[in-house]
């Protein structure tokens, strides 16, 4: 039996890409999914799958705009009356509007620093006494943005990423004596649609199959949850083998 049999995972951003991939291999150990998103439409294949390929598991879908202060307060709530506690929270859900300095609008800055900083920390913040009870997990999906020196046209995006990495290091410090472990993880260029629209924008060819599969993420994320009580993986560098 896997060592994470049985737990409740509270997932953003699980609908599709890297999150799909993270839920799907949480419910293959045995994991519970209480999944987060605006749209239950995009859950019902996720849904359907897993209760074929693992029927007993507890899912469950909450809809909510994580853009929506008092609306992500609310689906806390909900969570927190529902459950007892909180094993894992995994936030995968992320945004990306490309602009350069003249033309980039105020409001897609916005959408990025809500939906890439902001929503994490409440969330967070909002589920953090649950997460303690259980000597809980928290892993915040990053991007290798947020390793590298900001390229033009990305500033929003890599502004909110590098903030990104600031709420995961000073989380750690503060939970890691109540036993929360903290995950951050820097993936490259992977296949998703959001990363077939970057192309799109840069002029460039997509080509997935040279990229990082979800499934590879969402493996090295597994793996980080899995260490040794002993042991704590902190942050996670991954990016495609093939480069050019």
């Amino acid at each position: 039996m896997s060592a994470l049999s049985g737990k409740i995972a509270v997932i953003t951003g699980a609908t599709g890409g890297i999150g799909r991939s993270i839920a799907l291999a949480l419910a293959q150990e045995g994991v519970n999914l209480l999944l987060l998103g605006r749209e239950r439409s995009r859950s019902e294949e996720l849904f359907r799958l897993v209760a074929t390929r693992y029927p007993g598991l507890i899912t469950d879908f909450l809809a909510v705009d994580l853009a929506d202060v008092a609306a992500t307060r609310r689906v806390c709530q909900t969570i927190l009356r529902d459950h007892t506690g909180i094993d894992l929270l995994i936030h995968c859900a992320g945004h990306i509007v490309p602009g350069d300095y003249a033309s980039a609008r105020l409001e897609d800055f916005d959408a990025q620093y809500f939906i890439n900083v902001r929503a994490p920390f409440l969330l967070t913040r909002e589920l953090l006494p649950a997460i303690r009870d259980r000597k809980g997990q928290v892993v915040f999906v990053n991007s290798s943005a947020a390793q590298q020196k900001a390229k033009a046209g990305m500033a929003a995006y890599a502004a909110s990423k590098y903030a990104l990495t600031a709420l995961a290091d000073s989380l750690r410090d503060e939970v890691n004596r109540d036993g929360v472990r903290v995950i951050s993880i820097y993936p490259g260029r992977t296949a998703t649609t959001m990363q077939e629209q970057i192309h799109k924008m840069e002029g460039k060819p997509y080509r997935p199959t040279v990229l990082l599969q979800t499934e590879d993420v969402a493996e090295s994320v597994l793996n980080a949850l899995k260490a040794s009580p002993s042991a704590e993986i902190t942050d996670i560098s991954i990016r495609p083998f093939q480069k050019g």
